[in-house]
């Protein structure tokens, strides 16, 4: 069976490719159509997957014709909510009402037909999976709209699969967010055949918008147990070093978006920044971490024991190499959980109720003090015996491994059905 996939940042590269290793290794081929940054081509999950004989990797401009690119792309920069709230906004709706849903259908139809042929000439089952798309993704909504209804006129299923987790436990978490009720953003995901989640705690952004036949709860590709396995091999060599005499702490940061308390977070740096033998490495949000405040202010950088972390480091190798993890709310951690390594939830720097803190109450900090205590006791009594072995499994069990650890089966099984039941459809129309 053959199954396109459209991948178009660094978080859906990171979920969604352990998904395609298990399709190619099932007996599947399948094709890559990176729709986001071409730097992503020299991503080593991308390059992994460009290794394998089975799989074609492209990035969308080499796949359309010049011109057809270049009004699927300007299209997308009109439609994209970000550019609409920057001072070009007003300029960027007097254009969509120059190209208007006529045009822009048209420009949609061209490109979805040029990349579905390219993938599925001669073939009677296949399926087309994009990442969850919600209204205001920079991808546009209507293009993946378009794409979805072309496929299914040619006996094509269409899938969504998960960019991520869910690692608030609550749902008013962003600035401008004030109504306890269901987030429309999530509504998009309905256009689908499928829309898969790992966890029930995701599965509530979609269910009031999807039908129960249409949610499926597989469990996380990403944090489960054989691709953590595969993923080791692949990574390449961490560009970090760190005294086996200091206690290396890594803090992960979340995107700007996000309601956090700045303030506090830099008092708290700076008060970690004292412990002559702790090194700490920040990493700012894979995307949008230029924007945060935080990454702008020179003068940690004046701290002897502080670091941020470049694009070079990946999430990964400052997993591998921290002994503590301070969280605000990022599902990059559920891979220490994994590993047992001590994971801080610093609920009290956001306004959000992590996940992590809420299956696992022993890794909250509710305050400064905590932060201090926490660290002072790691320094004196080290790091073993942190979780409460009961939490943690129920964390995993809960949020990542789901019905059992076999979870990239289901995904593949999954994919295979949808690719057979909408061609089935098809050929008794």
């Amino acid at each position: 069976m053959k199954a396109l996939f459209f991948l178009r940042h660094y978080n859906d590269i990171d979920h969604i490719t352990p998904v395609i290793s298990k399709w190619i290794e099932s007996g599947h081929t399948c094709d890559v159509i990176l729709i986001g940054h071409p730097k992503f081509r020299d991503d080593y999950r991308i390059q992994y997957l460009a290794s394998l004989a089975a799989v074609r990797v492209a990035h969308i401009r080499e796949l359309l014709p010049a011109l057809v690119y270049a009004v699927w792309r300007m299209q997308t920069l009109l439609l994209s909510h970000s550019l609409r709230r920057s001072f070009i906004g007003p300029f960027a709706v007097a254009l969509c009402r120059i190209f208007d849903d006529e045009q822009r259908g048209h420009a949609w139809r061209s490109a979805a037909h040029q990349l579905l042929r390219y993938s599925f000439v001669n073939l009677d089952k296949g399926v087309v999976v994009f990442d969850w798309i919600t209204k205001n993704s920079p991808v546009s909504l209507e293009w993946v709209e378009t794409v979805v209804s072309m496929a299914h006129t040619m006996g094509l299923g269409a899938v969504s699969l998960p960019h991520g987790d869910s690692p608030h436990a609550n749902q008013l978490i962003r600035r401008g967010e004030w109504d306890l009720q269901p987030n429309t953003l999530y509504s998009a995901g309905r256009i689908f055949d499928k829309l898969v989640v790992p966890n029930e705690l995701c599965a509530k952004r979609f269910s009031p918008f999807i039908a129960d036949h249409l949610l499926e709860i597989l469990g996380s590709p990403r944090y489960c147990d054989e691709w953590l396995a595969r993923l080791k091999k692949l990574l390449p060599p961490a560009p970090l070093t760190g005294s086996s005499h200091q206690l290396k702490i890594a803090m992960f940061l979340r995107k700007d978006d996000f309601t956090i308390f700045w303030e506090e977070v830099s008092e708290v740096i700076r008060m970690i920044a004292t412990f002559p033998e702790i090194v700490l490495v920040i990493k700012p949000h894979t995307r949008g971490g230029w924007k945060q405040s935080l990454t702008k202010d020179a003068s940690l950088r004046y701290l002897p024991n502080v670091r941020i972390a470049g694009d070079a480091i990946h999430s990964v190798h400052l997993m591998n190499w921290a002994d503590v993890i301070i969280d605000l709310a990022t599902s990059v951690v559920f891979e220490a959980i994994k590993a047992k390594k001590p994971v801080l939830a610093a609920d009290y720097l956001h306004v959000g109720r992590s996940a992590v803190a809420e299956f696992i109450p022993e890794t909250e900090l509710r305050c400064r003090d905590d932060v201090y205590q926490k660290i002072n006791k790691f320094l004196s009594h080290g790091c073993s015996s942190f979780y409460v072995e009961e939490h943690r499994q129920r964390f995993i069990k809960e949020m990542i491994d789901g019905h059992n650890v076999n979870v990239l089966p289901r995904y593949v099984s999954l994919l295979e059905t949808q690719a057979q039941i909408r061609s089935v459809r098809k050929d008794k129309e």
